[in-house]
């Protein structure tokens, strides 16, 4: 599996990412291990999470998703294989959010404690905390680097305006950067990344992860009207993609995927793995046969006519 080095890090990771927010909320633990398995045996490496998931399930508080993953990381002795990435910052109960240096490194602790590891490999400042200086946050992550607890930090949900300002920060005074950015991009939600956020990543060499790279399962093209919404416990939040430019796009990914004997869900994923600047998509499954269509995903080629035919389709109406 050819792997991709994630910005101006160390860690070199396969161009798909698991999403690990569907664990403890739509796939239990015994599944959960099925799937992690299968994900390695194809040779992927990278598994994203977060504190806080899977807290909105019914019954749920926070700290699902890495209890899963730690469990199977130890029982398979998997943890050599695999790069983890998780995130600081949401809110996870009365005085427990947010990028102050106390919390942080209060939160790692519980996190690490969940993982069953050492060391995360990637720390994320899950959303911007206007109330925190940047300063403040980095120096958090330089004593957690130094202490060998995490390897480097990156940050989810930073405009522009925000990562650049990070990064002066962290210039100024010689403290650890942002070195990886997690933003929402997919073929139907462009524009917030594309432009002077991705124009910054690409001149500072920051690696990408996309999230919802599957529009919340819109790209599947499952989700063909109101009627569809039932079909998985996500599909409320797909009511948004239901229009002209939506169905333009899933349009594209069938006609492309029947040209390839692929799925849209695995072209719409090729798709970002060829962007510029993109280092890998996150994406999630539930079913074995929905991670195999991911991991096919890998060594999809597609060609110039069919990345014209996609970003024609998915242009934004003038």
């Amino acid at each position: 599996m050819q792997k991709r080095r994630l910005g101006r890090t160390d860690l070199a990771i396969a161009p798909v990412v698991f999403g690990g927010n569907v664990f403890g909320w739509t796939v239990d633990e015994k599944t959960a291990f099925d799937l992690l398995d299968r994900f390695r045996a194809a040779g992927l490496n990278a598994i994203d999470t977060a504190d806080v998931y899977s807290a909105w399930a019914p019954g749920n508080s926070g700290g699902e998703s890495e209890t899963i993953i730690g469990k199977w990381l130890a029982s398979r002795r998997a943890r050599a294989d695999m790069t983890i990435v998780t995130k600081v910052g949401s809110p996870m109960g009365p005085g427990k959010k947010g990028l102050s240096a106390r919390y942080i490194e209060q939160a790692v602790e519980a996190s690490l404690k969940r993982l069953k590891i050492e060391t995360i490999d990637l720390y994320l400042s899950h959303w911007p905390d206007d109330s925190v200086p940047h300063a403040e946050t980095l120096g958090a992550y330089r004593r957690l680097i130094d202490s060998g607890k995490i390897r480097c930090c990156g940050a989810s949900n930073f405009s522009v305006g925000r990562l650049s300002a990070a990064l002066q920060a962290a210039q100024a005074q010689g403290l650890p950067r942002y070195e990886v950015l997690q933003p929402e991009y997919n073929l139907y939600d462009r524009s917030a990344f594309e432009g002077p956020l991705r124009d910054l990543c690409v001149s500072e060499e920051i690696g990408v992860i996309t999230y919802y790279s599957l529009a919340k399962g819109f790209l599947t093209g499952k989700y063909r009207s109101e009627a569809d919404l039932g079909q998985s416990p996500r599909g409320g939040g797909v009511r948004g993609y239901l229009n002209s430019r939506g169905f333009r796009i899933v349009d594209a990914l069938a006609a492309v995927a029947a040209r390839h004997g692929a799925k849209p869900a695995e072209v719409a994923l090729a798709w970002l793995i060829a962007q510029p600047g993109v280092t890998a998509p996150i994406a999630s499954a539930t079913s074995a046969a929905q991670l195999d269509s991911l991991i096919r995903a890998v060594a999809l080629s597609l060609s110039a006519e069919d990345l014209a035919a996609l970003d024609s389709a998915s242009a934004a109406a003038a």
